[in-house]
C-alpha cells in the first residue's frame, strides 16, 4: 500500500502550524456584509477524508480519503494533539468572495489597496482547527455607469477594470463617473479536524 504524501498535508501543516497567508474560517464562512452590489461567493472542497491512524510517540496522523492516504506529522504548535482521534473526519476548504461596495468616499483621488489577516485557532480542548481570513480592500474609480443594465465599471490600482451588476438600480442615480467606490476581497481557507456525526 502506498501512503501519498498528498498536498493536502502541507495545506493542513500551513493552517495548522501558523502562516501569514490569505486564507479564512474553518466554520463556514459568512458571506460579506454589502451594502449592495454584485456578490461572487465561491466555496471549493479542497479535502475531506478520515482520520485512519494516530502515532503518539512520532505525532504522525494518516489520513485517507477515495483518492488514497496521506500522512502528516503533528508539530509542537499543535495543543491539542490528544483531542484526535481515529475515525475522525479532515475538511479543508477554500472560499473567495468579491464584494463590490457603492460606497462614496472621501478619498483624494488616490486609488488605494489595504490588507488585514485574522489567525483564529481552536481551543485547547477542542479538535484542532484553524482559521485564516484575508481581507483585501480597493479604493477604485468609477469609470463607467450603465443605468439601464444597471451595471458599473471600476478601476483598481492595478488599473484593471471590473464591471458588476448592481442589485438595487435606485442607488445608480447617486453614482457617476469619476467618483470613487469600495471593493473589497475576501479570501478564505479553513482547515479542521471534528467527530463524525453518529446516524
Amino acid at each position: 500500500m502506498n501512503t501519498k504524501f498528498a498536498p493536502v498535508a502541507l495545506i493542513i501543516a500551513t493552517l495548522f502550524i501558523g502562516s501569514s497567508s490569505a486564507f479564512a474560517q474553518s466554520t463556514p464562512a459568512a458571506k460579506p456584509t454589502v451594502i449592495d452590489a454584485a456578490v461572487t461567493d465561491n466555496r471549493y472542497q479542497l479535502y475531506e477524508g478520515e482520520v485512519v491512524k494516530i502515532d503518539k510517540k512520532t505525532r504522525t496522523i494518516i489520513f485517507k480519503n477515495k483518492e488514497g492516504e496521506s500522512k502528516f506529522v503533528a508539530g509542537p504548535d499543535i495543543t491539542n494533539f490528544a483531542q484526535i482521534k481515529k475515525g475522525d473526519r479532515v475538511s479543508v476548504s477554500y472560499e473567495l468572495a468579491v464584494a463590490i461596495e457603492l460606497i462614496k468616499t472621501k478619498s483624494d483621488g488616490v486609488r488605494s489597496k489595504v490588507e488585514t489577516n485574522t489567525v483564529t485557532k481552536s481551543k485547547a480542548d477542542e479538535k484542532p482547527s484553524e482559521t485564516i481570513t484575508n481581507k483585501t480592500t480597493i479604493i477604485a474609480d468609477i469609470v463607467e455607469v450603465n443605468r439601464e443594465k444597471k451595471l458599473v465599471s471600476v478601476k483598481g490600482p492595478s488599473g484593471k477594470i471590473t464591471t458588476v451588476t448592481v442589485k438595487n438600480p435606485a442607488l445608480l442615480a447617486d453614482i457617476n463617473v469619476g467618483e470613487q467606490v469600495k471593493v473589497i476581497y475576501f479570501d478564505a481557507m479553513a482547515a479542521s479536524i471534528s467527530t463524525p456525526t453518529k446516524k
